[in-house]
């Protein structure tokens, strides 16, 4: 468990459903992520595999024990490079309120002080501003805009609809500049 000011950041367990599938069904959170708004069986499913693993953590309101959003943060290929990609989803409801930059912040810490990681990486759409300005809050630098490079939907004939994506990085010695 990671403690912040305001949340805790722990591993998925899987009683957190019924809170993840308030803003996993939303169709707001899918227009700058893959997938559509799940059913409640869908997300009891999908919670309880990422319980089973560590690449995803859940953000809870400390006040209030109240799931807000949760991490992503796994390990790239090939793992020797010590690199590691950062994501975030939260529900709309606890938008604009500094719970994406405060955990992620907390979540980039942890990462470098304790799972020997060099870099981080992040990537998100150009059109999605408040993630890109989470990235830059919490000290990534934009590395480069990639041109339709990703898709996460298609249209009526199956054909993907491409999207740009800034990639962003940092480096542990962006934070921790005297190791």
């Amino acid at each position: 468990m990671i403690p912040t000011p305001r949340l805790l950041i722990r591993p998925f367990q899987p009683e957190d459903a019924p809170a993840a599938f308030e803003y996993l069904s939303n169709p707001t959170i899918y227009r700058f992520e893959p997938g559509a708004p799940l059913t409640l069986e869908e997300t009891t499913r999908l919670i309880t595999e990422r319980a089973k693993h560590t690449d995803f953590w859940a953000v809870l309101h400390r006040a209030t024990d109240k799931l807000v959003g949760h991490l992503y943060f796994s390990p790239t290929e090939p793992k020797e490079f010590l690199t590691w990609e950062l994501g975030y989803i939260f529900n709309p409801a606890y938008h604009n309120q500094g719970y994406a930059t405060e955990s992620a912040t907390a979540l980039l810490r942890y990462g470098f002080e304790h799972f020997g990681i060099h870099r981080v990486v992040a990537h998100c759409n150009p059109e999605n501003i408040a993630s890109w300005r989470v990235l830059e809050k919490i000290g990534m630098t934009r590395e480069g805009h990639l041109r339709q490079n990703i898709f996460f939907h298609r249209d009526a004939n199956c054909n993907p609809l491409w999207n740009d994506s800034y990639a962003y990085a940092i480096l542990k010695k962006d934070l921790f500049p005297q190791e």
